[in-house]
């Protein structure tokens, strides 16, 4: 088989190597390769970052559905967010007046903004379908539910958003189950850790 088959021959008039009749093969002869791809697509997003997280969400609630919400926030407060100063930990969600509130939701002051800044716990305005209010007012009005905030992000286009979840406040004793399943998990997978070695 002709090694340099396919390869067009430029007319140059002393060429550094010929490759119409050098028998060695092209390591760059083909096409591109299929991994090349994946490693590219593997790249992390510039724009999507956390940015805050409700550890304890999980713990102390039973969370049955989630929803992810748009949030109306001023500039200084977007720049803090960029920078990673919040907290959700201690907030909530709240249907008041047809509208949907984060309450308590911290965000750190940003300091270059020194005259219009944010106050860092004031109550911000969740932005969600009129389906989805409607269903989240059933579900605290009726059912007795809390809307919990999970975690706080920018999303793949570079916009705050923020994952909340429809849960009902566990009890003392699920609590305790809750630590024990956890606590049982470790333990499995490094006693399977150590079966393995």
């Amino acid at each position: 088989m002709d090694r340099t088959q396919g390869v067009a021959c430029p007319q140059q008039t002393k060429p550094s190597r010929d490759i119409c009749k050098d028998p060695r093969p092209r390591l760059d002869f083909g096409p591109p390769l299929a991994y090349f791809g994946a490693i590219m697509a593997a790249k992390s997003d510039p724009n999507s970052k956390l940015i805050a997280e409700n550890r304890r969400a999980r713990f102390d609630y039973a969370i049955e559905s989630d929803i992810e919400a748009g949030i109306i926030l001023q500039g200084s407060e977007v720049k803090s967010l960029r920078q990673g100063g919040a907290n959700i930990a201690e907030s909530y969600a709240s249907v008041e007046g047809g509208e949907l509130w984060l309450i308590n939701g911290y965000i750190a002051p940003y300091l270059q903004a020194k005259t219009w800044g944010h106050d860092e716990r004031r109550r911000r305005k969740l932005l969600v379908s009129r389906k989805e209010l409607s269903r989240l007012w059933n579900a605290t009005a009726r059912e007795g539910m809390t809307i919990v905030p999970i975690v706080m992000y920018f999303n793949d286009r570079g916009i705050v958003k923020l994952k909340l979840g429809v849960a009902k406040g566990k009890k003392l004793a699920d609590k305790r189950a809750t630590e024990a399943k956890r606590d049982w998990d470790r333990e499995k997978s490094r006693l399977l850790k150590q079966s393995h070695h």
